[in-house]
């Protein structure tokens, strides 16, 4: 069976950013307000920080319990792993998200400055000095017959968007504006020329797009 690579619930503004400019360790998305943008998600009863029973069924919820179904390994870009740039100041840094990362899987970060492996719970960070195939084969191998999901951020994905790696993607566009940052795309019509597309509205003001290749 084959091994897909798939971008899922990867969200962006309707100008297109995936996040805003000025990102720092408060935040995360930088300009960008993430509250706003993954409203869609964090209002669902398959939410996985929710702490309060409910929450919203349908479209939005079945794309966020998707979200692990059948994934083996994860890739993303060194800025989705942490804001620092250039060499690691220091390998106390281990993530955005604690002692309990939420991946499960292991991950394989995109980076031009090496930095030993590292094991928080059931995640293993990886760091890959290497270019999206390569990346991508030794995702897939420590996928072990599963698919690998690109968690993004923007320019990460666009990187193996043009290198023509990737099978699948959903975007969920939000309705709010950044104005500037890193972009996924001018206009989904961009990837028409590779992938299908379906456009589905869903009534928390998002607009799911699923591409699959042609």
């Amino acid at each position: 069976m084959e091994q897909l690579l798939r971008v899922q619930n990867f969200t962006v503004s309707r100008d297109g950013f995936g996040a805003g400019e000025h990102q720092s360790l408060e935040r995360p998305f930088g300009d960008a307000d993430p509250g706003e943008m993954f409203a869609w998600a964090g209002a669902t009863a398959s939410w996985p920080n929710r702490t309060d029973p409910g929450g919203s069924r349908g479209l939005d919820d079945y794309f966020t319990r998707d979200f692990a179904h059948n994934i083996g390994a994860e890739i993303m870009g060194r800025n989705k792993f942490g804001p620092q740039r250039g060499p690691w100041p220091d390998h106390d840094w281990r993530g955005w998200w604690g002692d309990e990362p939420p991946f499960h899987t292991p991950v394989f970060v995109m980076t031009h400055h090496e930095r030993p492996s590292f094991t928080l719970s059931d995640t293993t960070f990886h760091f890959v000095c290497a270019d999206p195939a390569t990346a991508l084969g030794m995702a897939r191998e420590a996928a072990r017959g599963k698919d690998v999901r690109l968690g993004g951020g923007a320019t990460t994905v666009r990187e193996f968007l043009d290198a023509d790696l990737v099978d699948t993607l959903h975007v969920a566009v939000s309705p709010v504006e950044i104005g500037s940052g890193a972009r996924l795309w001018d206009s989904p019509e961009e990837l028409l020329d590779r992938f299908h597309l379906d456009v589905v509205p869903s009534p928390s003001g998002v607009t799911h797009h699923l591409f699959w290749r042609r």
